[in-house]
């Protein structure tokens, strides 16, 4: 290991391949390239990258499949391509374990900005590093840093790294309500440009994985025209 962090691209466009490989290079990444989604799934499963670029078409196994096949026993990020830019496809993307997702035609600096803020984010031991503490404890639910645990009453909730990471931002600051501007640049590294719903989606998810959902929502609040918020002791 040399301290670059290894990247799998996952793309059988052999041009788009070679471009972004020779481009991420440039920035001082480690590329490896495979076509075929069985492939990927054989390396990530036995030698794991530092974060995987994943496209949605591919043959051997799609990328929704590879997310699938992968996620619960990757701990590294997944950002996928798509030529297919609607939400729905985010939607599905995210649904199924990419961390972050990312249309086509791809810009190489929106791209490298994207990667950067997931390696920053992975490269965290824990969100306790803002020493606020390791644990968050509000009425039945039990957030925990170091091993990225959530249980609600007991009972542990299946979060994405993306998920996690989203709910432990809200609950670390509360009762601070943060803006979508802040949570895109903590979360995803850029600048909110007033059109990306993915943490709208994501606090969607949040709220019906930890059973908050229909409304009033109890623990994570919608501040109109403000942000979100994360209600201690809901």
């Amino acid at each position: 290991m040399d301290g670059h962090p290894r990247i799998l691209l996952v793309e059988d466009d052999e041009r788009l391949a070679r471009l972004i490989e020779a481009f991420l290079v440039a920035q001082g990444l480690r590329v490896q390239c495979v076509a075929d989604g069985r492939k990927a799934i054989a390396i990530i499963r036995s030698d794991p990258p530092d974060c995987v670029i994943l496209d949605m078409l591919l043959p051997g196994a799609d990328g929704l499949e590879v997310c699938r096949s992968v996620r619960a026993g990757y701990g590294g990020c997944i950002l996928v391509l798509t030529a297919q830019d609607e939400d729905i496809h985010e939607v599905v993307a995210l649904d199924s374990g990419a961390d972050d997702y990312l249309a086509k035609p791809v810009r190489p600096q929106v791209l490298l900005a994207r990667l950067r803020a997931l390696l920053r984010r992975g490269a965290r031991t824990s969100p306790a590093s803002d020493g606020r503490g390791a644990r968050i404890v509000s009425g039945d639910l039990v957030i925990e840093a170091h091993r990225r645990a959530v249980t609600r009453a007991g009972a542990p909730v299946a979060l994405t790294d993306a998920e996690f990471d989203l709910l432990w931002l809200l609950a670390s600051r509360a009762p601070a309500v943060l803006s979508r501007d802040e949570l895109v640049s903590e979360l995803r590294g850029i600048e909110f440009d007033g059109l990306d719903r993915s943490i709208d989606m994501r606090v969607s998810k949040l709220r019906k994985k930890l059973g908050d959902e229909p409304p009033p929502h109890r623990i994570i609040r919608t501040v109109r025209g403000r942000g979100y918020l994360f209600a201690k002791d809901p």
